[in-house]
């Protein structure tokens, strides 16, 4: 994990879910995923966008021209734990199909301008997973 992850995720504990930089102020959880070869446990800081209950995740990378090593963790491995302020989920991601998929990525790039920034990078349709609780 580089550093950068870790000094967020560090920040993140120690405040409850609030941090400073680039996140400050927007809705954060600490993603914890099976690598698909290693099987080692990685944890990444995402921003994700909660609709009546629903969570969803968006593999942007920054709208580099590939995925985010997490998004095949999460294809291989979709049982995941999500750590939210105050509290840590046991939960599955699932691809967010057409349209739909459009749809939320559409809200999200509304609240948050960097999201459309971050398509108009890549030639790649930028996945969004939902995370939906299992327990």
């Amino acid at each position: 994990m580089s550093d950068w992850n870790q000094n967020v995720i560090d920040e993140f504990r120690a405040n409850d879910g609030k941090v400073g930089g680039v996140f400050e102020g927007a809705p954060l959880l600490i993603l914890h995923t099976k690598g698909a070869r290693s099987g080692k446990m990685y944890e990444v800081p995402l921003m994700y966008r909660e609709e009546e209950g629903r969570y969803f995740v968006f593999a942007s990378k920054g709208g580099a021209p590939t995925h985010p090593a997490w998004y095949h963790n999460l294809v291989a491995n979709p049982a995941l734990e999500v750590e939210l302020p105050g509290t840590t989920l046991t939960m599955t991601a699932s691809l967010v199909d057409e349209p739909d998929r459009s749809e939320v990525f559409a809200r999200q790039a509304a609240e948050w301008p960097q999201f459309g920034a971050y398509q108009e990078k890549t030639d790649r349709v930028i996945p969004v997973f939902e995370l939906v609780a299992t327990s």
